[in-house]
Parts: structure tokens; C-alpha cells; sequence
């Protein structure tokens, strides 16, 4: 279970104090959140603290109830590596590997065998439907086909949090929609799948919507019988 709790954020630019995130406190069960708001309305600081990656003014990250903020840097950077996973809008591929070396790369992290990863890295190619492009080299790849590698990716070690970031902001329309329904089935297969992005329509297939502004949350959109 990841949990926020009366998490404030607040930063000085120049003479100002900037709140970018205000006593913002949810649990994200598993499934499909979307967390969603207006430009300058503190999604991607929100998503930067749930993943540990910066440290709160006040309140508490906890990941199964350990607080992340009580944690060494080495040890946020080691427990995001085991529990969870990211897509990003810019896809963050190394140039200079393979679609396989760069689903491997986590894998290698980890201190997997070079036969185990190989094999997981071809099994989540296929997955997302790229099985046949494993040894082409980002550069050679769509926008659409590399986004589904860093899907694979961020699947390496099975990581029972997903974090997805705008993954569709530099897709085309049909390559989004690929990406979203892979995003749906990790949802469904029980993970805890916390999207941040502008779009209401594809938020709109999330089993929750969290509705920021000024750091706040507004409102909780529960799914219809329809979306669900």
C-alpha cells in the first residue's frame, strides 16, 4: 500500500514561497489512478514525492507503512528499483542498446543472471507486442514502439507500482491508445498503476481520478458501472 499523509511541498523562487503541493493526504489501492489538473497544479512534484525521488516539507510518504522521507538517498534509489516501475512521456531509452539490453538493464541491476534476463526481457517484449523487434536500436523504432519498451522496462522486475507519467503526450492517437490498454492490464493484474496526465479522456478510464489544483486535492471521481 502506498499512502500519502498531509504531504506539503513548498519551494522559494526568488522572494516567493511556492506551495506545490498542499496537505495532499490519499491511499492508492490497487488499480488504475489517474491524477489529474491544470498546468502548475503540482501533478508531476506529487508524483515526484510518492516515488520518493524528492522529500516533503511536511507529512510522509509510506510505502507498507515505512515513511520513504526516513530513508538514506541509496535506500529510496534501492527500494524504487525492487517496488516499483516508471513511464515517462519522454521515453528515456539508452541510444546505444538494444530494445532487449534496455528491458534488461533494471534486470542487470538487480544482479540477475545474464541467461534469466535475457529470457524476462524477451517474455515482456513479446508482452507488449515487440517481440520482433528486440534487437533494433531505439533509433529504429517508432515513437509507439519505443514507449512500449520503456513499458517493458519499467515491468523488468515486476515491480508491484507503476508510475506513468503524460506516457501519451508524444504518441499519435492509435499509439496512445496501445499504450494506455497496456497500462489497463497491469491495472488488472492487480498493480497499483498511478497515472499523471492532462488528458480527461483517457483519465477517464481509470477506476479513480484524483482532481489537483494548487496542490490540492479537490475531489475523488470514483468510475462509472460503465468505465469500470
Amino acid at each position: 500500500m502506498l499512502e500519502a499523509l498531509d504531504l506539503h511541498k513548498h519551494y522559494h523562487q526568488g522572494e516567493i514561497d511556492v506551495v506545490a503541493v498542499n496537505h495532499f493526504t490519499y491511499a492508492f489501492p490497487p488499480g488504475l489512478t489517474a491524477i489529474v489538473g491544470p498546468s502548475g497544479s503540482g501533478k508531476t512534484t506529487l508524483l515526484n514525492l510518492l516515488a520518493g525521488f524528492d522529500v516533503p516539507s511536511r507529512g510522509e510518504v509510506r510505502l507498507d507503512g515505512q515513511p520513504l522521507s526516513r530513508l538514506s538517498e541509496d535506500a529510496r534509489a534501492e527500494l524504487r528499483l525492487r517496488y516499483m516501475g516508471f513511464v515517462f512521456q519522454q521515453w528515456n531509452l539508452i541510444p546505444t542498446l538494444t530494445a532487449l539490453e534496455n528491458v534488461a538493464f533494471p534486470l542487470m541491476l538487480a544482479g540477475v543472471t545474464p541467461k534469466e534476463r535475457v529470457n524476462r526481457a524477451r517474455h515482456l517484449l513479446e508482452t507488449v507486442g515487440l517481440g520482433q523487434r528486440a534487437a533494433h536500436l531505439p533509433s529504429k523504432l517508432s515513437g509507439g514502439e519505443q514507449q512500449r519498451v520503456a513499458i517493458a522496462r519499467a515491468l523488468a522486475l515486476n515491480p508491484p507500482i507503476l508510475f506513468a507519467d503524460e506516457p501519451t503526450g508524444n504518441l499519435d492517437s492509435a499509439s496512445g491508445a496501445r499504450v494506455v490498454d497496456l497500462l489497463l492490464h497491469q491495472a488488472q493484474e492487480g498493480r497499483t498503476v498511478i497515472l499523471v496526465t492532462h488528458d480527461l479522456e483517457l483519465a477517464r478510464k481509470a477506476a479513480r481520478i484524483l482532481h489537483l489544483r494548487d496542490g490540492k486535492l479537490l475531489r475523488v471521481e470514483e468510475a462509472s458501472l460503465e468505465r469500470a
